[in-house]
């Protein structure tokens, strides 16, 4: 493999709970899944939008986000933001931001998942270069 790549891993209590809220609010497709003889989901990849997200459940010391509080962000891009929200709320999503154009040029949802996963869904709506929103470019 000559290119880096990163995949999210998001941990539940509830995996499978999980893979059929993934689907069903956001559009994620199953790709594998491995249970253990209990009928534990200890590993399951999907795919949103062409991208990888893993996701597992956890041992004992595990917390998620609903309990202790934001730990990451997803950023997704998906072809029509407006669709999608309406998507996700129709599956029990929690909306937090309705969407809204942002200063750097993408029109941005946030959503949470029922473990208290943050997720934002985007679509680019217009080209701004990074020093008009205010970024600094690094070279």
């Amino acid at each position: 493999m000559d290119e880096q790549i990163i995949t999210p891993y998001l941990l539940y209590k509830d995996s499978t709970a999980a893979l059929e809220f993934l689907s069903e609010a956001f559009g994620a497709e199953e790709v594998l899944r491995y249970t253990n003889e209990d009928g534990y989901v200890n590993h399951a990849e999907t795919k949103i939008n062409g991208a990888s997200v893993y996701l597992g459940s956890p041992g004992e010391d595990f917390r998620n986000p609903g309990e202790v509080g934001v730990t990451v962000l997803m950023h997704v891009l998906v072809p029509d933001v407006d669709a999608h929200v309406e998507r996700a709320r129709a599956a029990g999503a929690e909306i937090v931001d309705e969407p809204e154009n942002q200063d750097y040029g993408q029109r941005r949802y946030s959503a949470k998942d029922p473990e208290g996963h943050h997720w934002y869904f985007a679509t680019p709506v217009k080209d701004v270069a990074p020093q008009d929103w205010g970024a600094t470019v690094s070279a």
